[in-house]
């Protein structure tokens, strides 16, 4: 049956309109809570004026630096290892089907699970790395592993390593997976070394999906709330409270609606800049 445009336009309408409700909607009411100072007795226009308390805040530029570190450091190092780990279950050999289930493992978890199980890991009393170093006699008092600075922030961005690396290897192993086998026989026919076949095919064929992989997992790293929230709360002094947490904070500690909308604003446009330069630098690899 051949559908015309007013069906069609009628098929969509229910997401459209859900879509209205929950994304659209409360992005534009965030948007004017930013310009207006909120009270309980009601919202009056402020213009400018909860930016300039923002660039002006100490906080938020700490917690915007707290941020950058984080992803800045997690993100590549998770490429990294995602890489390796796609190539690992890629291979032909026996057990790769349990090695690909295996990788689900640390993503499948909840992120608040998981910040929960590490976080008694890390535990300065009873924790198990304590236990272990102790009884190994590599340290003689324990570790206090979320409550020193920067030793907070490392802890904070291993369990976010241990994580997101297998979903950055599921990411890259699709795209792996499209490469046809009869190139890298060629390239063996014609004398090409492992890692030569790496650089001239491997690479260049899953740009795209590492890309991908990357436009996702910056975002996530960048809004980051149930990590620093679950495992170290923000602290110690701050040193690992991320600008979601931070919004968050003056949302529901403070009650600041206008001021945290505004974060959450600056958030949103930082992530619309970078996923816009990752678009742009997929569509160059694919059409170049």
């Amino acid at each position: 049956m051949k559908l015309n445009k007013k069906t069609g336009i009628f098929l969509i309408l229910p997401a459209f309109i859900i879509l209205i409700t929950i994304f659209i909607g409360p992005t534009i009411y965030t948007i004017v809570l930013s310009f207006s100072s909120y009270s309980f007795t009601g919202v009056e226009f402020s213009g400018l004026s909860n930016f300039s308390r923002l660039f002006n805040d100490p906080s938020f530029w700490r917690a915007f630096y707290n941020t950058l570190i984080f992803v800045g450091v997690t993100v590549p190092i998770e490429l990294f290892l995602g890489f390796l780990l796609a190539l690992v279950a890629n291979k032909a050999m026996k057990g790769r089907s349990i090695i690909r289930v295996a990788l689900l493992i640390p993503w499948a978890l909840p992120t608040a699970l998981n910040a929960l199980a590490w976080r008694w890991m890390y535990n300065t009393d009873y924790g198990l790395f304590n236990s272990i170093l102790i009884n190994l006699n590599i340290i003689d008092t324990p570790i206090n592993w979320l409550g020193e600075i920067p030793l907070a922030m490392i802890s904070m961005m291993i369990v976010a390593i241990w994580k997101t690396s297998s979903f950055m290897a599921l990411l890259i192993l699709t795209g792996l997976q499209t490469i046809p086998s009869e190139l890298y026989e060629a390239a063996k026919i014609d004398g090409a070394t492992n890692w030569q076949a790496l650089r001239k095919i491997t690479i260049p064929l899953v740009r795209p999906s590492i890309m991908v992989s990357l436009l996702f997992r910056t975002g996530d790293a960048f809004r980051s709330f149930e990590l620093p929230y679950n495992l170290t709360g923000g602290g110690p002094v701050n040193s690992t409270e991320t600008l979601s947490v931070f919004a968050y904070n003056n949302f529901f500690q403070y009650l600041d609606f206008s001021y945290s909308s505004t974060i959450a604003l600056i958030q949103f446009l930082l992530l619309l800049g970078l996923a816009i330069i990752y678009l742009g630098t997929l569509r160059w690899d694919i059409y170049e």
